[in-house]
C-alpha cells in the first residue's frame, strides 16, 4: 500500500470549490487548505500507477493550477529497509578491526556518509 500527499494549488477565489469537487472525486481525502489556495489532499494506492493515476483525476478538476506529490509512504520499501536495518551490524566494521588503530579513527559526525570500507583499507596503508 502507498500514501501520498498532494499539495493542490487553485487560485485564492476557487478554493471552496475546488476543496469541494476534491472531497466529491472520491480519489483522495482533504485535510485542509488556506486563504492562498493551497489544499492538502492524501491519495493512497496499491501501487505508484494506482497514485498517478488518482493524481491525474486531481489535476483534470476544473481550476486546479498544479498538484504535486510532496510526500510518499510505500509499505513494501519500509519493509524492505527493515530487512536491511535488521540484517545489519549495530558497530560499523572499521570499529571492529583490531588492526585500525583508535588514534587515527576519525569522526565527523555523520557515518552515514563516510564509506568506512574505504577507510578501514586506507588506515591500514598508513
Amino acid at each position: 500500500m502507498n500514501i501520498s500527499s498532494i499539495v493542490v494549488q487553485t487560485r485564492p477565489e476557487f478554493v471552496e470549490k475546488v476543496v469541494e469537487d476534491l472531497k466529491k472525486s472520491g480519489v483522495c481525502d482533504y485535510h485542509l487548505h488556506d486563504e492562498k489556495g493551497r489544499i492538502i489532499v492524501t491519495i493512497e494506492g496499491e501501487g505508484v500507477s494506482e497514485e498517478l493515476k488518482k493524481l491525474r483525476v486531481i489535476e483534470a478538476i476544473p481550476h486546479v493550477i498544479a498538484a504535486d506529490m510532496q510526500m510518499a509512504y510505500s509499505e513494501d520499501e519500509l519493509d524492505e529497509h527493515m530487512e536491511i536495518l535488521k540484517n545489519r551490524d549495530a558497530v560499523p566494521k572499521v570499529l571492529q578491526d583490531e588492526n585500525v588503530p583508535v588514534e587515527e579513527i576519525v569522526y565527523n559526525g555523520d557515518l552515514k556518509k563516510k564509506n568506512l570500507e574505504e577507510f578501514a583499507e586506507n588506515s591500514k596503508k598508513m
